[in-house]
C-alpha cells in the first residue's frame, strides 16, 4: 500500500508540473518503494514517467529499493529501477490502487 500512496503523490507532482507547463524539466519524484520511511528522491523525464505509469503493475524505485518478495526489476535506469509487482495479491493491489485505471 505504501507504493500506492507514493504513486498517488507522484501523480500530483506530475499534475502540478503540467499545470505550470514544466514539460521539459525532469520530474523530481518520491521513490515508490514499499518502505514507508523512505525519503529518497528520483528524477524521471516526463516520457520515462509515462512509460512507468502505462502499466499499473510498474513502479519507479530508487536503485536498490526493490522488494524481491513481491516484485522484480524490469529495467535499470540512472538513479532508479522500474519494478513490476508479481502476480497475485501484489499485482491486484497495484491494479486496484492505480489512479489511472478508473477502478
Amino acid at each position: 500500500m505504501n507504493e500506492a500512496v507514493f504513486r498517488d503523490v507522484n501523480e500530483r507532482i506530475q499534475d502540478v508540473a503540467s499545470a505550470f507547463d514544466l514539460t521539459k524539466e525532469p520530474l523530481d519524484l518520491i521513490c515508490e518503494c514499499g518502505d514507508a520511511s523512505c525519503v529518497e528522491r528520483i528524477s524521471l523525464t516526463r516520457d520515462e514517467y509515462e512509460r512507468v505509469r502505462a502499466e499499473s503493475h510498474l513502479f519507479a524505485v530508487a536503485s536498490g529499493h526493490v522488494a524481491p518478495d513481491v516484485e522484480e526489476v524490469v529495467e535499470t535506469r540512472s538513479g532508479y529501477d522500474v519494478v513490476r509487482k508479481f502476480k497475485g495479491a501484489p499485482a491486484e493491489i497495484a491494479q486496484k490502487t492505480d489512479p489511472r485505471s478508473g477502478s
